[in-house]
């Protein structure tokens, strides 16, 4: 191989080792997945959900998915008072990342683990925010507004950064997916389209300006990242600004910089290069034995060597 095809490889490793690092401060989801062989989980290999999720845009999906869920002032005021983010950022990030890729790909052992996981971090989570209104994690309408923009957010940033156009059936197909996954939480109402899911979104009568959201967005704008990942991170957080409708981006107080969409699809495309698609879709397909798309998949399998003593996933080098 050719000294510049040898730099080339290199820096795609690093790429490869800084995200994956970001993402190792929980246990891996799907360690055990092919142990389940034949079980499609949820979604299963011929859904919109294993395209969507497992490609880079899902990146920008997971920045937007935060900021959108801290304009509901109840919904951020349990976040600012009981989450552990400020003192342990990269441990929430890994552990919600967990929550996708397990009800996402994960055969249904898997789901049902991830979600039961879930309801027993949000028994506690109640109180009052900040407008005298009482709070449940757990309520039907503010699990709906949590699931629901993240459906809302993978969505919108795989229609603007993804690397095909998904027709209007394959976005409600998506849509509809996930409220299969929203229904195991109890999430009250799920729009079932994808238009009708992007209304409920933009003209939802609880968004408003509150003190938990200056602190959620001033801590997702800018949080403690390794130096090496903040330019790519700063580049994200733009591209994922740049989807939010106007009314909820005004009450974030953020604004669109010009020149952002290409800017992201440019840094998606450099990830999408680098990382390929998801290794978690390909384990996936391998449980089902569905046929894997070549060149798709650049990192190795996630299989028992690349788990660690704690049952994150390490990267491994190609």
């Amino acid at each position: 191989m050719s000294r510049f095809g040898n730099l080339v490889n290199r820096y795609r490793d690093r790429v490869v080792g800084s995200t994956t690092d970001l993402f190792a401060h929980a246990p891996y989801p799907l360690a055990n997945t092919l142990s389940y062989e034949g079980d499609p989980g949820l979604c299963g290999p011929h859904s919109v959900t294993w395209s969507v999720i497992g490609d880079a845009a899902a990146f920008v999906g997971g920045v937007r998915a935060l900021l959108i869920q801290a304009a509901h002032p109840e919904v951020v005021a349990g976040v600012s008072d009981h989450s552990t983010y400020r003192w342990d950022p990269l441990g929430r990030l890994s552990r919600t990342s967990a929550y996708v890729t397990a009800t996402s790909f994960g055969a249904m052992p898997e789901v049902e683990s991830a979600v039961a996981l879930v309801r027993r971090a949000h028994r506690p989570v109640r109180g009052e925010s900040h407008r005298g209104r009482r709070y449940a994690a757990g309520a039907p309408a503010l699990a709906a507004w949590v699931h629901n923009a993240l459906t809302d957010s993978f969505l919108q940033a795989y229609r603007v950064y993804g690397p095909r156009r998904l027709s209007h059936d394959e976005a409600d197909r998506f849509v509809a997916e996930q409220t299969a996954i929203g229904s195991l939480l109890g999430a009250d109402p799920m729009p079932t389209t994808a238009a009708g899911l992007a209304k409920w979104i933009t003209d939802h009568p609880d968004v408003f300006h509150s003190p938990g959201l200056v602190d959620a967005v001033g801590f997702i704008r800018k949080p403690p990242l390794p130096w090496h990942v903040r330019i790519a991170y700063r580049l994200l957080f733009m591209a994922a600004v740049a989807t939010i409708p106007t009314r909820i981006r005004r009450v974030l107080g953020l604004r669109k910089i010009p020149g952002s969409v290409a800017v992201g699809r440019l840094t998606v495309g450099t990830l999408r290069w680098a990382l390929g698609s998801s290794p978690s879709w390909h384990v996936s397909l391998v449980r089902v034995g569905a046929p894997v798309p070549k060149g798709m998949f650049r990192q190795s399998l996630p299989d028992a060597e690349r788990i660690d003593r704690s049952g994150a996933l390490r990267a491994t080098n190609r």
